[in-house]
C-alpha cells in the first residue's frame, strides 16, 4: 500500500490522464437526471482538485490555478442546482475554459522544462491531450450560450449535453472527424478550427519533441 501511495504521489499527470478517461466511460452511466449531474459534479470537482495536484509538479503557478479553481468549484455546484441558468451555465463554462487552458499550459511547460523524459512526462503527454479536449469542450459550451443553435446534432438544433460537446471536441482535436455533432454558427466554427490547428500542432511540436528526446536518452 506504501509503495503504491508513493508510485501515485510520483505520477500526477499519471493520476489526472487516469481521472479524465474515468469520467470519459462514467458519463453514459450517470445520464441527464439531478442525480446523475450530481455525481458527475461531485466527480468533476475531484478531477479540478487532481488537476492543481498535477500543475503543482509543473512549473506553472499553483496560485493561479487555485484562484481558477475555486469559482470553478462553486459554479459546477450551483450548475448541479440550477441546470438551466444560462448565466451560471456561461460563467462556470468559460472559468472551466480558462482552467483546463492553464492547466494545459502548466502540463506543455513540464514537457518542455527538462532535457530528458521522464515516465510522468509520458503520461502528461496523454493527461495534457485530454485536458486541451476539456478546455474546447467548455469553450463550446459557452458558445452556444451566448449564441443558441450553435451545434447540431443528429437529433436536431437545440442545447447540446455536455457529453455531447466534450466528444466533438475529441473528434475535433484528432481531426478523425467521426462526430455526428456539428457547429454550424460561424462562433462555433471559428472555435472549432482554432482546436483543429491545436491538434496538429500538439502532434507536430509536443509529441514530437517527447519523441526526439527519448530517442536521445536510448543513444
Amino acid at each position: 500500500m506504501s509503495q503504491w501511495m508513493t508510485t501515485v504521489r510520483q505520477h500526477p499527470s499519471g493520476v489526472l490522464l487516469a481521472a479524465q478517461l474515468i469520467a470519459v466511460l462514467a458519463y453514459p452511466f450517470t445520464g441527464d437526471t439531478p442525480a446523475g449531474r450530481a455525481v458527475l459534479g461531485i466527480f468533476g470537482i475531484f478531477v479540478l482538485a487532481v488537476a492543481v495536484w498535477a500543475v503543482r509538479a509543473t512549473p506553472a503557478l499553483t496560485w493561479v490555478a487555485i484562484l481558477l479553481g475555486i469559482p470553478v468549484v462553486v459554479l459546477t455546484v450551483l450548475e448541479g442546482l440550477y441546470p438551466t441558468n444560462d448565466v451560471i451555465r456561461l460563467w462556470s463554462s468559460v472559468l472551466h475554459a480558462l482552467f483546463y487552458g492553464y492547466t494545459a499550459y502548466g502540463l506543455v511547460r513540464y514537457l518542455f522544462d527538462d532535457t530528458f523524459v521522464t515516465r510522468d512526462e509520458i503520461f502528461a503527454v496523454g493527461a495534457n491531450f485530454t485536458v486541451v479536449a476539456w478546455a474546447f469542450a467548455y469553450a463550446f459550451m459557452a458558445v452556444q450560450v451566448v449564441w443558441p443553435n450553435s451545434f447540431v446534432s443528429f437529433q436536431g438544433e437545440g442545447f447540446q449535453a455536455f457529453p455531447n460537446l466534450l466528444f466533438l471536441s475529441f473528434a475535433t482535436l484528432t481531426s478523425v472527424g467521426l462526430s455526428d455533432i456539428y457547429p454550424v454558427m460561424p462562433h462555433a466554427r471559428s472555435f472549432a478550427m482554432v482546436e483543429q490547428v491545436t491538434g496538429v500542432l500538439y502532434v507536430a511540436m509536443i509529441i514530437s519533441r517527447v519523441v526526439s528526446l527519448t530517442v536521445l536518452k536510448g543513444r
